[in-house]
């Protein structure tokens, strides 16, 4: 489910949520069986940069206790399992992000992720996750 609302010119919100039956393992995309993601983002108009957004969000990512058994087992996943996964926890993620235009065209976004539990270990983490992307159309 997705809802997106904007509330003032330059400034909307998003809800969205996503549930899969986890005693099927995934194949595509990664390893979450229940999610739940809320977040805002505000174009650049505001301080003269009307190409420009800044966004904020927060994940909370779970998969089921079929799923927990798999990796506690030693399974792997499409993206995770290191062994067990002896003490599960909720992975959360804050991400913040800065999409800075280049030209109308081309934006340049810098990224930072703060995850908690990642991979749903709670042994491992928090972890912080930088990135740098590039987008361009023609």
């Amino acid at each position: 489910m997705n809802l997106e609302q904007q509330v003032y010119d330059g400034l909307g919100v998003y809800l969205r949520t996503g549930w899969r039956d986890g005693n099927v393992e995934p194949w595509d995309f990664t390893d979450i069986d229940k999610t739940i993601n809320f977040g805002a983002s505000l174009n650049g108009k505001q301080w003269g940069r009307p190409d420009d957004t800044f966004g904020i969000g927060q994940d909370f990512n779970g998969i089921s206790k079929t799923h927990e058994a798999w990796f506690n087992a030693g399974g792997t996943g499409v993206l995770i399992g290191d062994g067990a996964l002896t003490k599960y926890g909720l992975e959360k993620i804050l991400e913040t992000y800065y999409s800075y235009a280049i030209t109308p065209t081309m934006k340049v976004s810098a990224d930072y992720q703060f995850a908690v539990n990642p991979g749903y270990n709670a042994q491992r983490g928090p972890v912080s996750i930088f990135g740098l992307r590039f987008h361009t159309s023609f």
